[in-house]
């Protein structure tokens, strides 16, 4: 049985079925990058977090609301890493822009309505969980102390 990939209509029609597939299996929750730094925050004694904790504006990914920390682990293509230059696609150019431009502008929101609210807020980058998970466990026990 062949898969169809239902469409959303916000974004336009690939030209290519292979790039459809990779576009449909991108998930928004329990992404790699978040499942690899919850298990290094229970390995380390960081408990009592919430995943997307619908409490507060913005749904961090991990929040611990005791401490008002939010955690946000994003995507370096999605959320355009500033530690990587990545290209925009070569199809549907201006859509990537708006679309980008769209996401940059609702993290910044969201960092805004929580630091409004007294929470500390981190953005993890992917990159960073695959490269330098210490530092981000060390950052994450001071803030929480």
């Amino acid at each position: 049985m062949v898969k169809q990939y239902i469409r959303d209509k916000r974004s336009p029609v690939p030209k290519n079925e292979q790039v459809s597939k990779v576009m449909s299996a991108n998930k928004a929750k329990h992404t790699k990058p978040e499942l690899l730094l919850r298990k290094a925050l229970w390995a380390n004694g960081l408990k009592g977090y919430r995943n997307n904790y619908k409490k507060v504006p913005g749904r961090p990914d991990i929040a611990f609301p005791v401490k008002k920390v939010a955690i946000f682990v994003n995507g370096c293509f999605w959320h355009r890493c500033p530690h990587y230059n990545y290209q925009l696609p070569k199809t549907n150019t201006a859509f990537w822009e708006i679309k980008f431009k769209k996401n940059k502008d609702r993290d910044a929101l969201k960092t805004a309505q929580l630091e409004a609210l007294g929470w500390k807020v981190i953005t993890v980058w992917e990159c960073e969980v695959d490269e330098d998970m210490n530092r981000i466990i060390t950052q994450l026990k001071k803030m929480l102390k």
